[in-house]
């Protein structure tokens, strides 16, 4: 170790003369041992840039990126003589000791490495230590989707030592906020980046506190994509179910064609919405829920048509002539009366043969009489009340349906419209 340290020029040429200052690098360094070992923690400074954020991803609820970590920390062994800064081979990175930082939450995360290993190492005369990382990793982020796609996520990028405690180690930014840069910059294809800022926090694990440093950042999803692909065509099957209203009820292919046609293309339209976040489909997301409104007033407007069309044909078998001929009520009358001439005949008859079987008889005739007409009367109180609550329910012109329809459907759904963008958008 001694020699690759000592005869770094070596790299370069076949001077084999060590460079003034170098000579106590390797006297008494262990890279196993972190600086100011046994003593005070090593303060540990750290800056970001933000190259890229490739991919967000609602179904895996996570994000890719790729970072530059720069990592700054001060090892008294490395102390040399002069004003100047070293740059130096990557590959000597394993011979001094490095933080064991990592990303929290971090599903996969790899070190770019053409055409060599991406790394960067710079030493300074006051034993100073540069060490830079081009990493790319996914990690995950925590969505609430319930404002689909009117939401905004909040995502983190957290670094913590993994086996230094806070008596070893501690993790600081560089220069707080200023410590981050190219997030600002970043454009991507549905989210902007509202605003981040960055925190200094503690890790409590059953081994003990860990340092952690937090970046988070808030993007707003762009909406205007969703308004031009589901929210203005589903708009649009509504109000082309109204067309309806304006054709006459006897057009019955036509509205049932414009209803039905309109309750497939959003049922198509529903499905479409959802085949993007099938995984997520446990939420009730602010799109799921538009969507059905449209399909309630679509499927409304066909329910509409049905009820307009059955009062109609209800109305018109009601005005059919449904008459009897004069001669069956002339006959039933005589019927009648020949009954009853024939009941009191025979009353009549029976009290001239024996009193009793007349008080018997007249008994018989009273009781069944009476229960003949308690019968009829409950009958024809049931029978009114029954008219009575289907004229409540019986509309007396089908085509007042229509009109009042054209004025309720859109002034109900302009209503709809105000209370939920209101909601989704303020609330």
């Amino acid at each position: 170790r001694r020699c690759s340290l000592c005869h770094i020029p070596d790299l370069r040429g076949g001077d084999t003369t060590s460079l003034p200052g170098f000579e106590n690098l390797t006297m008494g360094y262990n890279k196993y041992l972190r600086p100011y070992f046994g003593g005070e923690p090593v303060q540990i400074a750290m800056s970001l840039d933000i190259a890229s954020i490739s991919s967000i991803s609602e179904s895996d609820m996570d994000y890719t990126a790729t970072i530059y970590l720069r990592q700054r920390w001060t090892d008294p062994r490395l102390v040399f003589h002069g004003n100047k800064s070293f740059t130096l081979d990557a590959r000597l990175v394993e011979l001094l000791w490095v933080p064991d930082t990592y990303i929290v939450e971090s599903k996969k995360s790899f070190l770019h490495d053409v055409t060599v290993g991406n790394r960067l190492i710079r030493l300074f005369s006051n034993g100073t230590i540069l060490y830079a990382l081009r990493i790319t990793t996914t990690v995950a982020c925590n969505m609430d989707l319930s404002k689909y796609p009117m939401d905004t996520q909040t995502c983190r990028l957290q670094l913590e030592s993994w086996g230094y405690d806070e008596n070893d180690v501690i993790f600081t930014w560089l220069r707080g906020n200023d410590s981050v840069h190219g997030i600002e910059k970043l454009r991507l294809s549905q989210y902007t980046v509202e605003r981040y800022y960055t925190l200094v926090s503690k890790s409590q694990q059953e081994t003990g506190n860990y340092p952690r440093l937090i970046l988070q950042f808030e993007l707003r999803r762009n909406v205007l994509y969703f308004i031009l692909e589901t929210y203005v065509p589903s708009t649009l099957l509504v109000m082309l179910s109204w067309v309806s209203f304006w054709i006459t009820l006897d057009s019955v292919p036509a509205r049932t064609c414009i209803g039905v046609g309109a309750v497939l293309s959003m049922t198509t339209l529903m499905i479409g919405s959802r085949s993007s976040l099938s995984k997520t489909n446990c939420f009730i997301k602010a799109i799921d829920v538009y969507l059905g409104i449209c399909f309630s007033f679509i499927f409304g407007a066909l329910v509409e048509y049905a009820v307009a069309h059955y009062s109609s044909s209800q109305k018109r078998a009601a005005k059919a002539p449904q008459e009897r001929p004069a001669n069956e009520l002339t006959k039933e009358m005589e019927e009648v009366n020949i009954t009853n001439i024939l009941s009191s005949s025979i009353a009549s008859y029976k009290q001239k043969i024996s009193f009793t079987s007349i008080e018997i008889s007249s008994d018989n005739v009273n009781c069944s009489g009476l229960t003949m007409k308690t019968h009829e009367k409950i009958k024809r109180f049931l029978r009114n009340k029954m008219h009575r609550i289907i004229g409540y329910f019986t509309i007396q012109n089908p085509s007042n349906v229509d009109h009042y329809s054209k004025l309720l459907f859109p002034l109900f759904f302009m209503l709809v419209n105000v209370f939920y963008w209101a909601y989704y958008l303020y609330f």
